[in-house]
């Protein structure tokens, strides 16, 4: 066994797009678990979009990552050493340990892996955070009907698949908005989506509106800027928009330029009484079986599928996550660690 821990840690905070002067790689002793503790290898790493908020001092739902820390992420672990009677050797499990070889953990708070049960990964994945976030965000706040159409921003990512293939399966249509004629091409054949749209063409609103004749229901927002301009004058009366994320102004210094448009939003909130409701996952912790048990039996059943992009080595993790903001993956983008 190796006796180097290897670490990425924030070396600063970013103004605008990261870049990995942002990041450090440190070396350090590999951690020694104590009386009923573990000690965690990292096999497999998440990345997602909600870093770069960790990254930056601004107030949020989360506390930044301090300078100098690990940087945060869900990952999955194999026990390397156990003095838990909970644990063994070589059990897969779950936990928020970071970006690094090696985790020290109490057990709480750690979920089982079972890779009999579908590949390790998809715990990262459409089994874990992303696809609960789709499973929640949809059917909670978006609560699609049959024959309703139903618009997903990001449709090619982890949260932004899944969420259009549930819509189908409530009996919705399912319209993608996506980057790239080869994204926009695999929702439409792997994912079954009614149309899906390429948010880089210059049309983008007008393409949105005849993949859209009978108007918007629910939008599923992970984006905001011009996607969202497109999208706000197609909502119908009474639609719903679970707000997920707003990754195009993740990496913004300033508000944008223009006259203030809030009162235009504000007036369609108004007149069409639109439904805008901001969420976090945890915010549905409840609906954990709930989700375990759809999705999982969807995914047995083939009824949803998913994609991955994995990424080879942890020393990648920052180039790989600078990437994932500019919408570089292809999929959920995971590293493979060990």
């Amino acid at each position: 066994m190796a006796t180097v821990n290897r670490r990425i840690v924030l070396a600063s905070r970013p103004h605008g797009e990261p870049t990995p002067a942002h990041f450090r790689m440190e070396e350090g002793r590999m951690p020694s678990p104590r009386d009923g503790e573990i000690l965690l290898r990292t096999r497999w790493l998440s990345l997602d979009p909600y870093m770069r908020g960790r990254m930056s001092a601004a107030k949020s739902y989360a506390e930044p990552v301090a300078i100098g820390a690990v940087m945060v992420g869900e990952v999955v672990a194999e026990v390397a050493s156990s003095n838990n009677p909970d644990f063994a050797v070589g059990d897969l499990v779950t936990a928020f340990s970071g970006w690094q070889d090696y985790a020290l953990s109490s057990g709480r708070g750690l979920r089982r892996v079972d890779p009999h049960l579908a590949p390790p990964t998809t715990a990262l994945g459409i089994l874990g955070m992303p696809g609960m976030t789709a499973y929640t965000g949809l059917l909670t706040i978006g609560d699609p009907k049959p024959g309703e159409t139903v618009v997903v921003a990001a449709a090619a990512g982890p949260v932004g698949s899944l969420v259009g293939q549930i819509a189908k399966l409530k009996g919705a249509r399912a319209v993608g908005v996506a980057g790239g004629p080869e994204k926009c091409a695999f929702l439409r054949q792997a994912l079954g989506f009614d149309a899906a749209i390429d948010h880089r063409s210059d049309d983008l609103a007008d393409a949105l509106a005849a993949a859209c004749p009978d108007g918007i229901d629910v939008y599923f927002e992970n984006v905001g800027g011009a996607v969202f301009d497109a999208v706000l004058p197609l909502l119908n009366n009474f639609a719903r928009v679970p707000v997920c994320g707003l990754v195009s102004g993740y990496n913004a210094t300033e508000l944008p330029p223009g006259p203030d448009r809030s009162p235009m939003l504000m007036r369609a909130i108004l007149t069409r009484r639109l439904r805008l409701k901001g969420f976090i996952v945890s915010d549905f912790a409840d609906q954990a079986r709930d989700f375990a048990r759809d999705v999982g039996g969807w995914l047995r059943e083939g009824r949803v599928r998913y994609r991955e992009d994995i990424v080879e080595g942890l020393e990648q993790a920052p180039e790989a996550f600078i990437g994932l903001l500019k919408g570089h993956n292809f999929g959920k983008l995971i590293i493979h660690v060990a």
